[in-house]
């Protein structure tokens, strides 16, 4: 898997993901360069066309790191590193996210916020691939990611585990008057449909963000970003 992008390939440096080689641009000057060198990771410099035609996301930035496969943890991992943490545990869940570019935003938020681990089914939703490492801006080298045969199977590994989880969805309670502290969870739903109806029953509340104008719903990043720094605040 490519890792593209001056930020993505230096937060892959940072994180001792394993690197094969990075191809830089010829001309480029970069920090980069020396932290690889010190590394002994191979570097390889090429002229701007054929950086071009390697790059999947088309916005390399004069940066392609060649990685290992992007490695999926399991649902305990998520828990036992919130508990190694000392911390209630802090996971998200999507329930069909299609788009690379909201799961690489939502990976992105997660990171930020301090979510210990995000949860996604294996069909019907997007994996981790070269766009969702670069719009994660290199998010997806510390997020623990957990890739399920059944999204509600681990809702009720969760909360076997006592974990609280709350399903995001327009016809839920107030996010502003629910208490999001404690072993939480959050699904939110895909682009089209949301959160499936089987999945929305299995959640132990619903919970919905206001909306004053005339559009009834939000980007699913968007929406995962105001729900996560909503839990956190009341967290802190």
């Amino acid at each position: 898997m490519n890792v593209e992008g001056k930020n993505a390939v230096a937060e892959a440096l940072k994180s001792d993901a394993t690197i094969d080689v990075i191809m830089v641009e010829k001309g480029i000057n970069h920090p980069i360069i020396a932290i690889a060198r010190d590394k002994g990771i191979k570097l390889r410099f090429l002229d701007k066309n054929t950086m071009d035609k390697m790059s999947v996301t088309k916005r390399h930035q004069g940066f392609i790191a060649v990685t290992s496969d992007f490695e999926y943890c399991d649902v305990s991992d998520i828990l036992d590193y919130a508990k190694s943490r000392n911390e209630d545990a802090f996971v998200v869940l999507l329930d069909g996210v299609e788009d690379p570019h909201n799961l690489g935003s939502v990976i992105r938020v997660c990171e930020c916020a301090g979510v210990h681990g995000v949860i996604i089914p294996k069909h019907r939703s997007a994996s981790v691939n070269e766009t969702v490492v670069k719009v994660s801006a290199g998010a997806t080298e510390h997020m623990r990611v957990a890739r399920v045969t059944n999204i509600n199977s681990a809702i009720e590994e969760l909360q076997k585990a006592g974990v609280w989880v709350f399903c995001a969805d327009m016809d839920g309670e107030d996010i502003y008057k629910t208490d999001l502290k404690g072993n939480v969870a959050l699904v939110i739903g895909g682009e089209g449909s949301g959160v499936k109806k089987l999945t929305k029953q299995l959640c132990d509340k619903c919970i919905a963000l206001p909306i004053r104008g005339k559009v009834n719903s939000l980007n699913a990043s968007v929406a995962c970003g105001i729900v996560v720094y909503e839990a956190l605040r009341q967290r802190l």
